[in-house]
């Protein structure tokens, strides 16, 4: 291995470092509470190093985003090649029980994603092009896929033609948010107050969508 080999490999695992601390402290405290220096003090580096890799806490944000959609993305494919579905509602529910599996297997990337999804904050500030850019390519790809399936299902006559495809896939989008928002957040109450388990509203939750755009 040459020197400007050792030195791009070294500079990688450096930089790999640094997402992990930030992982562990994000998971920690949040992205709010969650500070440059915090961040540098749990990989071990100076304040300075850390801004020779990236220029903020956001786009470092973006980068565990990143790993976050990627595993979502695997769990995805790995159970469209082992089940196949008969049509597009049942691809639905399958994307849907994907999503909530995604957010019991891993949680903290979960919870990571939810804030960006339901931020006011602006997470523009300080981000180069590249992980922005690489984030929203991702996130759009599931949502991409969601709008893919809904054609399809009008398509096969499945899901109402009267429906426009890609509004009818971010209202689902956001139906499931805001499910899985509720059950990460108010498990306690779900159970003592309505005897529901986070299972159950989930599984109703996806009922409900899928019939109310069904044929």
């Amino acid at each position: 291995m040459g020197s400007s080999e050792r030195k791009m490999k070294e500079k990688e695992l450096r930089r790999n470092d640094i997402i992990k601390a930030a992982e562990t402290v994000f998971f920690a405290k949040g992205y709010q509470n969650t500070t440059m220096d915090d961040i540098a003090k749990t990989a071990e580096f100076s304040k300075r190093t850390l801004y020779v890799y990236f220029n903020s806490k956001e786009q470092l944000y973006f980068e565990i985003m990143i790993r976050g959609y990627r595993l979502m993305q695997g769990m995805l494919q790995q159970e469209m090649l082992e089940t196949k579905t008969a049509n597009a509602i049942d691809s639905l529910m399958q994307m849907g029980n994907v999503f909530y599996r995604f957010s019991k297997v891993h949680p903290e990337y979960f919870k990571a994603i939810m804030e960006y999804e339901t931020a006011e904050i602006d997470f523009d500030r300080g981000i180069t092009d590249a992980s922005r850019e690489e984030c929203y390519a991702l996130g759009e790809t599931m949502t991409e896929y969601l709008i893919g399936l809904t054609r399809k299902g009008i398509e096969e006559g499945v899901i109402r033609k009267s429906l426009n495809p890609v509004q009818t896939a971010l209202v689902l989008w956001s139906c499931v948010i805001g499910v899985l928002n509720t059950v990460r957040k108010k498990e306690n109450y779900l159970r003592q107050m309505h005897s529901t388990t986070p299972d159950e509203l989930v599984m109703a939750a996806f009922h409900l969508m899928v019939e109310s755009i069904k044929v």
